[in-house]
């Protein structure tokens, strides 16, 4: 027995609590462990001397005991052993079993939980931004009644496997190296159906359609997702079931475009209006307004009408509606109606005022690069 301070060994406090104490251990454990160290005698003395205090400070009783009277007073009921097989079943079933799922003792059954499920649901606008109920139907792996889950026949239960104790894993051990795998037998499930259940074929486990009712909040916007939780695949082994994840998708509008909280459209302004004013009515999601048009109103004008847009389902104010205007040509004109265009558009001209700025604007533009260029 190593007669060095175990609390100096493994660089801890004597107040040091268990999982101190265990951390510590494993971090000089893997600096001095002899595979990284072949043929030096000083790592494999400290590997010892770290498991030796490895074992005391984590021992309730054996630490009282060491506390209390030191070396001397562990002599005296036994010491703390060490062996190469206790040192390799502790730093790898401890350090890497909880990476590659070991750890398990006492033939415990193996339980899994139920996969995650998805489901795309398409939805209007309307029913996004105002809320929707909808009944969907899906194909998913439910509890197998018979058997309540189980996999074994009514009337009968299952054993443990005597492979594994029913822990659903094997370690396969060659010297200081382990490999964990699931178990060939029972195949990771801990327990041997010797009489399966006809429903379910000893799986436990069903495929059936099932039809659940959605509540869609208020102000959901495509990709958002509710979680049902519960609602996926049932575990096996009396594992939880897994989640239903309701994806939203929204269908493109005919008249709007959904910006987050914001909403936009076109509105179709007749030339007269454009030109002279008035009012124009305005779709919107909560029904129809009147929109004041000003005299020369150009095409492309965006007019906002304020929280007419979408209520975000996080909360938050309610967003606007931008109307676009697009002044419409006049089509299917008369052979008087030309006529009177005619007369205005020569009006126009001999008028010595300036009715089409941004027609003159572009056009001195247009000079200006020709003389650019030519020059």
């Amino acid at each position: 027995m190593s007669k060095r301070d175990y609390y100096k060994v493994l660089d801890v406090a004597r107040t040091a609590t268990e999982a101190e104490i265990k951390k510590a251990y494993r971090r000089l454990a893997m600096k001095f462990h002899p595979d990284r160290n072949p043929n030096d005698a000083e790592a494999e003395e400290k590997f010892k001397e770290c498991k030796e205090a490895y074992e005391v400070l984590t021992d309730a009783q054996k630490r009282a005991i060491y506390d209390q009277h030191g070396h001397d007073g562990l002599a005296a009921r036994g010491g703390a052993g060490y062996s190469a097989s206790d040192a390799f079943s502790d730093i790898f079933g401890d350090v890497f079993g909880d990476i590659f799922g070991g750890g398990r003792r006492g033939g415990r059954q193996q339980v899994f939980r139920g996969a995650d499920l998805r489901y795309d649901l398409e939805l209007d606008l309307e029913q996004a931004v105002f809320g929707h109920s909808a009944d969907i139907e899906f194909t998913t792996l439910t509890e197998c009644e018979p058997c309540s889950g189980s996999g074994a026949a009514p009337g009968s239960k299952p054993v443990t496997c005597d492979t594994c104790n029913g822990a659903g894993q094997v370690r396969m051990q060659q010297g200081f190296f382990a490999v964990q795998q699931t178990c060939p037998r029972c195949k990771g499930r801990g327990q041997i159906i010797s009489q399966p259940c006809d429903s379910c074929l000893g799986q436990g486990r069903l495929r059936k359609k099932k039809t659940l009712n959605i509540k869609v909040p208020q102000g959901v916007d495509n990709g958002d997702r509710i979680r049902l939780t519960g609602e996926g695949e049932a575990g096996r082994n009396g594992g939880p079931a897994g989640d239903l994840y309701v994806e939203i998708r929204v269908k493109e509008h005919a008249i709007f475009e959904r910006d987050g909280s914001h909403l936009s459209c076109e509105v179709p302004v007749s030339f007269s209006t454009a030109t002279l004013g008035g009012t124009i009515e305005v779709p919107t999601l909560g029904g129809n307004v009147e929109l004041k048009v000003p005299g020369e109103t150009q095409s492309g004008r965006v007019f906002r009408l304020r929280e007419k847009g979408v209520k975000p389902v996080r909360g938050g104010a309610t967003g606007d509606l931008f109307c676009r205007v697009v002044v419409e040509t006049p089509v299917n004109l008369t052979e008087e109606q030309k006529e009177l265009l005619r007369a205005f558009d020569a009006s126009m001209h001999e008028s010595k005022r300036n009715h089409s700025p941004r027609e003159s604007t572009w056009l001195d533009g247009v000079k200006r690069f020709f003389d650019t260029i030519r020059s």
